[in-house]
Order: C-alpha cells, then structure tokens, then sequence
C-alpha cells in the first residue's frame, strides 16, 4: 500500500483555506473550533491531505465570509476534464506565496503603499536582487 500524494485540486483548496484564515488573522484552533474539529484537523485540509467535503466546504465559507467559489478562483486545471491550453487566472506560485504568512504580510503592506511609482520602484528593486543573488 502506497502512500496517498493529495490531489492537486485539494491542495488547491486547502491553500485557499489558509490563505483566507491568514487574511482575518484566525488561528487553526479558532477555526477548528469553529467547525466543531480539531487544529490538526484544518492543518490536514490546508495541506490537501484530507478533502473537505461539500458540507464542511460550506461552512468554511460561511466562517471565513467568502462564497464557496473562492475556494476554486484560479484553480489548476484538471487534465481531461477542460479545454487544453486553458490558462489558470492565479499561477500556482502566487497562490502558494499569499498562503504564507511572510506572502500575506508583504501583499497587504505593498498594497498600502499608495505611491504606484514607490511600488514599481520597488518591484524593480526586488528583481535586481534576485538577478544579483542569481550570479
């Protein structure tokens, strides 16, 4: 018996459970709480290991105040199941960066910066270390 890889899809949803918990700055406790579930519980659907089922879909909407589609925006696509060549609306790696606590924290203070000139500076600042860093 091998050991289960987690479908993407529940992968997909489970980092836009954390993103959002993250967002309203709730504990995996809280939110298990929440749910009538234990943290290790949450822990297992943000990581894709456990799938959420429709009803638990449900409430993690009603708790987390976003609609159940949230869960899916920008989800990758499923091989077969759609047009080919189809382009996901949210890369996987900016999805994967906003579910992080460092990600989060950096979108909401870039976003406060009201200077759109101070931002692209910075955007550029930020790539010229990453080409340095590259040599």
């Amino acid at each position: 018996m091998g050991t289960r890889v987690p479908d993407p899809i529940d992968r997909y949803v489970g980092s836009r459970v954390r993103m959002r918990r993250l967002m309203l700055n709730m504990s995996q406790e809280k939110l298990g709480n929440e749910l009538g579930i234990t943290f290790q519980q949450v822990q297992k659907y943000e990581k894709g290991t456990n799938r959420v089922s429709a009803s638990r879909l449900q409430a993690l909407s009603q708790i987390l105040q976003v609609s159940v589609q949230f869960f899916f925006e920008g989800a990758p696509e499923m091989t077969g199941h759609f047009k080919k060549g189809a382009v996901s609306p949210l890369p996987a790696y900016v999805s994967d960066f906003i579910a992080t606590s460092d990600g989060l924290a950096l979108a909401k203070a870039f976003m406060l910066i009201g200077n759109a000139k101070l931002r692209r500076s910075l955007v550029r600042f930020v790539e010229e270390v990453v080409r340095v860093s590259d040599r």
